[in-house]
């Protein structure tokens, strides 16, 4: 997006571009829904077009940057009731999905959380394995 000066808040209070501020509320603690967009990577590996994830954080992206983030290339592909982001992806790259919740928070090695088994999935592909996971 060539904006050299985009920076977090949580790391540069007074910054010139806060590319990530806090959250309107804190979700520290919190399981909250997410509603997936139809044809994502997230969607795929979920198999669901709504799920409901734990969050341990305070701050998210400024949605004033979510229209110049997607027409560089990057899609939100889940967001919350109101229409915070959630779950970002960068289709160019075989396995580009951030959160703002946290995957391994809900993982066991009975029941992998399907993130996590997504990008196994992945690796093992691009190292040219078979994988031994499904999604």
């Amino acid at each position: 997006m060539h904006i050299s000066d985009a920076q977090s808040v949580e790391y540069d209070p007074h910054a010139a571009v806060p590319f990530v501020r806090p959250l309107s509320c804190s979700l520290v603690g919190k399981v909250l829904p997410i509603e997936l967009k139809s044809g994502s990577l997230a969607a795929s590996l979920y198999g669901a077009s709504r799920i409901e994830e734990n969050y341990y954080c305070n701050f998210g992206l400024n949605p004033d940057y979510h229209l110049e983030l997607e027409a560089a290339g990057m899609t939100i592909s889940g967001w919350d009731d109101d229409g915070e982001a959630r779950i970002v992806e960068l289709s160019s790259h075989p396995f580009f999905l951030g959160t703002l919740f946290v995957p391994q928070a809900k993982s066991t090695a009975e029941r992998p959380h399907p993130v996590i088994s997504g990008f196994i999935a992945m690796a093992l592909k691009q190292a040219g394995k078979a994988p031994a996971l499904t999604l």
